[in-house]
């Protein structure tokens, strides 16, 4: 098994950072422009990326005590196995850490998958900073 962690620092307290993560089926204002559509069905999520790609996303808990959140990809092209979570720590007052671990099988599949991964978390920390401004993510 494969695994790639990501660590990011944002400038936003770890509340205002947990109330837009733990709205999973709004994950699209969230993580835009990298997503460009999401909606759910039970406990499904489908989530539209710009690159056209389409994924269904088993949502398995939304920890409010931990403010974390974890899914699977149930159908994600080359992937015999996908499992995400996703959590806020908080770093300091209005200063979080964004915690995003996401392990995977093929390990091949890394290529593919960091750019998304990278490009999802600066997106989320350039969202979430944004609510600085007044505007919210």
């Amino acid at each position: 098994m494969a695994s790639i962690h990501i660590e990011s620092s944002v400038a936003v307290s770890a509340d205002t950072a947990w109330q837009s993560l733990r709205q999973v089926a709004q994950a699209d204002r969230l993580f835009a422009p990298v997503l460009t559509g999401a909606e759910m069905h039970g406990e499904v999520r489908t989530v539209r990326f710009a690159n056209g790609l389409v994924a269904h996303e088993r949502v398995i808990d939304v920890d409010d005590a931990r403010r974390r959140v974890a899914y699977s990809a149930l159908d994600a092209p080359g992937l015999a196995h996908h499992h995400a979570s996703m959590q806020i720590v908080a770093d300091g007052p209005g200063r979080c850490r964004f915690i995003w671990v996401t392990d995977f099988l093929p390990a091949e599949a890394a290529p593919s998958l960091q750019p998304l991964i990278d490009a999802g978390t600066a997106a989320l920390k350039s969202n979430l900073e944004r609510v600085l401004t007044g505007v919210r993510p």
